[in-house]
């Protein structure tokens, strides 16, 4: 297989929730594959810095902050970028947020931003770029899963629910644009060192269990999802779709 079916160059990749962590990692990754970045943050400053951070590794980078989970700020910020800067060949829904508590003690407005965070932003922004990308007969939407997508644990009800929501988007979006040239398929990290999961790595007793649960052993590190991204971004994936690609460290697979 020519390595040239992993070339991003000429590509343009929109990645939400940039700014840092998973997201921030992924978009370095995407460029550094040839494709020219837009990133998108809700905190402006921290996108300055995430984009100026990029650029002067010498990736084309541009910046866009607005809220994904407002629609009144996802079409214009998507009609600016397409019309100002370039098409979107490349969308990966990353925005995200963690609420960890009871089930019984979670007050509805902590599971609606959980939900509006991670999986109304995925089909808001999915749907502003995929309407220009069945224009084009072309394009390539990763949504950010996670192995909550399959599986539960205590604490985290909304995260999972939204998370099992994308997983099924995801497949939904195959199921309609897939006919127009679109590919969209999902990564589902499992434990990985990033700033949400600061909390569970500070927790001694958390972090004994995950890492005698995980075949693997230890937490993955934010740059080992990046194979998996550029592989969905390429032409090497022109026929999967609808799939959830876990980067799990084998936690999945195992009782």
């Amino acid at each position: 297989m020519s390595l040239e079916m992993f070339d991003l160059v000429g590509r343009r990749a929109l990645v939400t929730g940039a700014g840092q962590g998973i997201g921030f990692t992924l978009a370095r990754g995407l460029g550094r594959a040839g494709a020219s970045l837009v990133l998108n943050d809700l905190d402006a400053a921290r996108l300055e810095a995430a984009v100026h951070r990029l650029r002067s590794e010498g990736l084309i980078v541009d910046g866009r902050a607005f809220d994904v989970t407002r629609p009144e700020q996802v079409e214009p910020a998507i009609e600016a970028i397409e019309g100002e800067i370039g098409p979107i060949d490349i969308l990966v829904n990353n925005a995200g947020i963690q609420q960890r508590m009871p089930l019984e003690d979670l007050p509805l407005e902590r599971w609606q931003e959980v939900l509006d965070t991670n999986l109304t932003s995925v089909f808001l922004v999915g749907q502003a770029v995929g309407r220009h990308m069945i224009a084009r007969g072309r394009g390539k939407i990763i949504n950010l899963g996670s192995i909550q997508s399959e599986v539960a644990r205590p604490g985290i009800a909304a995260y999972t629910a939204a998370k099992g929501g994308v997983r099924n988007l995801t497949r939904a979006m195959c199921a309609e644009w897939a006919r127009h040239g679109i590919q969209v398929n999902a990564i589902g990290p499992g434990y990985f060192v990033t700033p949400l999961t600061q909390p569970l790595r500070d927790d001694p007793t958390f972090d004994a269990w995950l890492r005698a649960r995980t075949p693997a052993a230890r937490w993955g590190q934010v740059e080992e999802l990046v194979g998996a991204a550029v592989f969905l971004a390429s032409s090497a994936s022109d026929f999967v779709n609808g799939q959830v690609i876990y980067v799990d460290g084998g936690i999945l697979a195992v009782i």
